[in-house]
């Protein structure tokens, strides 16, 4: 059985950072894909980074240079280190694993809410 636990969000000021970490069981998080998603109120959820089996990452334009996506394959954990935090960044985001079958499993989310 697959399970994603995220962790990390909370309230940050504009400027700000946090890092959200993502517990992966049941999967070997190095030989799959894994995300970050995000979905803002009243909004579709988007993907905000990626991390493939090879290593290479990929960002959404909104957070290029401000987000880190990255993965401790010992520990079975993802991160996504987040710097310079805008208002727009407000929403739940969700770790998400793309495994080698194409079958999807998604965290319960975390809350990240910026504030001026």
């Amino acid at each position: 059985q697959v399970q994603l636990v995220e962790s990390g969000g909370g309230l940050v000021q504009t400027g700000g950072s946090l890092r959200l970490s993502c517990a992966a069981s049941g999967r070997v998080i190095s030989l799959n894909t894994m995300d970050w998603y995000r979905q803002a109120p009243g909004k579709q959820r988007e993907l905000v980074a990626r991390i493939r089996r090879s290593g290479t990452t990929n960002y959404a334009d909104s957070v290029k240079g401000r987000f880190t996506i990255s993965r401790d394959n010992a520990a079975n954990m993802v991160y996504l280190q987040m710097n310079s935090l805008k208002l727009e960044d407000t929403g739940v985001y969700y770790c998400h694993l793309l495994d080698a079958w194409s079958l999807e499993y998604w965290g319960q989310g975390t809350q990240v809410t910026v504030s001026s």
